[in-house]
């Protein structure tokens, strides 16, 4: 459950870093 949880918030954390550092970039 910790792993799961940890795995999920390193995917939110990354997804939300790449669209602070890349706006509609898409």
């Amino acid at each position: 459950m910790m792993l799961s949880l940890f795995f999920l918030s390193i995917i939110v954390f990354g997804y939300l870093i790449y669209v602070l550092i890349k706006p509609e970039k898409f």
